[in-house]
C-alpha cells in the first residue's frame, strides 16, 4: 500500500480532477475556445456514379441555415460617473453624494465580439457559449432572414461552457436534439456557424474522437468529455451546433486546438446531452444543478493496474475519498477502479466526469468497481455543492431577468466586515440594465433601494415591481469597502 500511495499521489497531483463543477480559464492556453452552429433534419445523401461515391450535404444544410444565429456582444469596461448623474432624476440627485461618484468616474470603453448560436426552441431560446455572452452589456441576435432582436440572459454555467438567452419571437426554426451517447467515431458530421463574421457558413468532416480532456478549463474540478471533430471551426463559430446526418444536434462547438488561433486541423464540441441537462436546469431552476461523487480519480494505467493487481487495463482509479461525500457514504474506497456507471462504461476521466454532469443532487446511481480483483455494485446518492441532496434554486422572475443579475442573501461575516445589518449581494452579471446603465460589479451589496432598506430578494423584486422610471441604489463597493451609488431607469 505504501507503492501504490506513492503511485496514486503522483497520479492524483498529475491530473485528478474532482467530479462536478468546474470554472473556465482560457488565459495563456494554446486552445482557443470557439464554436458554430445550426439544425438540421434532412440527411446527406450518397449516390453511387460509376466507381465515385458523391457525398452531398446539400439538403442538410439548407435545413441547417435558418435555425443559426448570429451573436454580437458589446463589452464596456465601465461607465463615468457624470453617465450615471445624467440617468438620475434631478428631484432624486440629492440622494447621492455628487463628489464621491466623480472620484468613481472612469473612461469608458467598448468593444464587440461575434458567435453563433442554435434556436432550440420555437419561442425564441437560443443555446449558445457563456464566452459568447460572459461580461457583456448587450446581446444583440440576427436571424438567417436578417430579423434582428436584442437578447435577454435566462442563465450561463461556466463549468460546461454554456449560456442560453432568448429572444422575444415565436414560430421560429428549432434544432431537434439528438443523442450525444449514440455518436461513434468516424461518422460523418456537420458545423454551422459564422466564423470571421461571414454568416451561415458550414463545414462537414467526422468524429474524431469521443470523451476528449484538452485541459482548457485549468484543472480544479472540472468536467471536459468533449467530441472532437476535424469539422474547420473558426473564431465566431463559437454557440453553434454540430450535427449529425440525420440533422440532430450532437454538440456544441467550443474549442480549437491551434497554435494561431484559427482551425488547424481538429475541432472540439460539448456533447449534446450535457448540454440539454445544462439548458433544462437553467429552464426549470433557474442555475445548474450539479452533483459530485466527492472522489479524487485518475485514469488507469499500467503501473497503477500492477500495484492494485488489477486484472483489467481500463477504468477510473479512486485515489481519494471526501469525508461525508456521496462516494464515502456509499461505500466507494481508496483504490477502488471505477468501471461502470449506471450500466454505461467507464474508461477515462472524461467519461465518469461527463456521466456524473449529467446527473443532479439526489440522484441514485449504481457504481461498479473493481476492488482487489472482484466487481462490487454500490448504490449511491449524489450531493451537491452544498453537502446535501437537496436541488436549490434561483429566483427566475422575468424583473430581475432584465436586471441581468442573479443576486444571493449577505452572510452574516459581510454584515460584520461592512458594519451593516442589511442587503443584498449581485453574486452574477449578464447582458442587461445593471451593466448597460450602471457600474456596478459581480460582489457589489446592494443596502438600499430609492432610501429604502433591502432586506431580501423577494423585497428587492416587490420594490423594483412598483417602480416605472429612475430607481436609486446604495451600496459596498466590496474591493474598496466604500459606499456608492448608482441610478438606472426602468
Amino acid at each position: 500500500m505504501k507503492n501504490f500511495g506513492k503511485t496514486i499521489l503522483a497520479a492524483v497531483l498529475g491530473g485528478a480532477i474532482t467530479i462536478g463543477a468546474y470554472k473556465v480559464a482560457f488565459d495563456n492556453k494554446p486552445v482557443i475556445i470557439e464554436k458554430a452552429a445550426n439544425p438540421v433534419a434532412s440527411v446527406a445523401k450518397y449516390n453511387n456514379l460509376s466507381d465515385n461515391i458523391n457525398l452531398d450535404f446539400s439538403t442538410t444544410a439548407a435545413i441547417a441555415t435558418p435555425a443559426v444565429v448570429h451573436i454580437t456582444s458589446t463589452i464596456t469596461s465601465s461607465q463615468s460617473a457624470q453617465g450615471q448623474l445624467q440617468q438620475i432624476p434631478a428631484p432624486f440627485r440629492f440622494f447621492f453624494d455628487e463628489d464621491q461618484l466623480r472620484q468613481q468616474q472612469q473612461a469608458p470603453s467598448e468593444k464587440k465580439g461575434s458567435g453563433s448560436g442554435v434556436i432550440i426552441s420555437d419561442d425564441g431560446y437560443i443555446l449558445t457559449n457563456n464566452h459568447v455572452v460572459e461580461d457583456a452589456n448587450e446581446l444583440q441576435v440576427v436571424l438567417n432572414d436578417k430579423r434582428s432582436y436584442i437578447a435577454t440572459v435566462i442563465g450561463t454555467d461556466p463549468s460546461t461552457d454554456l449560456a442560453l438567452i432568448k429572444i422575444d419571437e415565436g414560430q421560429l426554426p428549432a434544432i431537434s436534439i439528438g443523442n450525444s451517447d449514440n455518436v461513434k467515431t468516424g461518422e460523418w458530421v456537420m458545423a454551422v456557424g459564422n466564423p470571421f463574421n461571414l454568416e451561415s457558413t458550414v463545414t462537414a468532416g467526422i468524429v474524431s474522437a469521443k470523451g476528449r480532456s484538452i485541459g482548457i478549463f485549468g484543472g480544479g474540478s472540472n468536467i471536459e468529455s468533449f467530441i472532437q471533430t476535424d469539422a474547420a471551426v473558426n473564431p465566431g463559430n463559437s454557440g453553434g451546433a454540430l450535427v449529425n446526418l440525420n440533422g440532430e444536434l450532437i454538440g456544441i462547438n467550443t474549442a480549437i486546438a491551434s497554435p494561431t488561433g484559427s482551425y488547424s486541423g481538429y475541432s472540439f464540441a460539448v456533447p449534446s446531452n450535457l448540454a440539454k441537462k445544462v439548458v433544462d436546469d437553467l429552464m426549470q431552476y433557474g442555475k445548474v444543478q450539479r452533483a459530485f461523487l466527492g472522489v479524487r480519480i485518475s485514469d488507469l494505467n499500467g503501473d497503477l493496474a500492477r500495484e492494485l493487481k488489477a486484472n483489467i487495463s481500463q477504468g477510473v482509479v479512486v485515489g481519494e475519498v471526501n469525508a461525508n461525500s456521496s462516494a464515502e457514504e456509499g461505500g466507494i474506497e481508496q483504490g477502488d477502479i471505477i468501471v461502470k456507471v449506471d450500466n454505461k462504461k467507464v474508461n477515462s476521466v472524461p467519461q465518469l466526469q461527463e456521466i456524473i454532469g449529467g446527473k443532479r443532487p439526489g440522484d441514485e446511481v449504481s457504481v461498479v468497481v473493481n476492488r482487489n480483483g472482484s466487481e462490487k455494485t454500490l448504490d449511491l446518492v449524489l450531493k451537491g455543492e452544498s453537502g446535501t441532496e437537496k436541488i436549490v434554486s434561483a429566483n427566475k422572475s422575468e424583473l430581475l431577468q432584465s436586471l441581468g443579475a442573479e443576486f444571493t442573501p449577505i452572510t452574516k461575516e459581510d454584515q460584520s466586515k461592512y458594519r451593516i445589518q442589511s442587503g443584498i449581494k449581485v453574486n452574477k452579471l449578464y447582458a442587461g440594465k445593471l451593466r448597460a446603465q450602471t457600474n456596478i460589479r459581480e460582489g457589489f451589496i446592494i443596502t438600499r433601494i430609492n432610501k429604502q432598506d433591502v432586506t431580501s430578494i423577494d423585497q428587492l423584486e416587490q420594490m423594483l415591481s412598483q417602480e416605472d422610471g429612475g430607481v436609486l441604489i446604495e451600496g459596498i463597493n466590496p474591493e474598496t469597502g466604500r459606499k456608492e451609488y448608482h441610478g438606472f431607469g426602468m
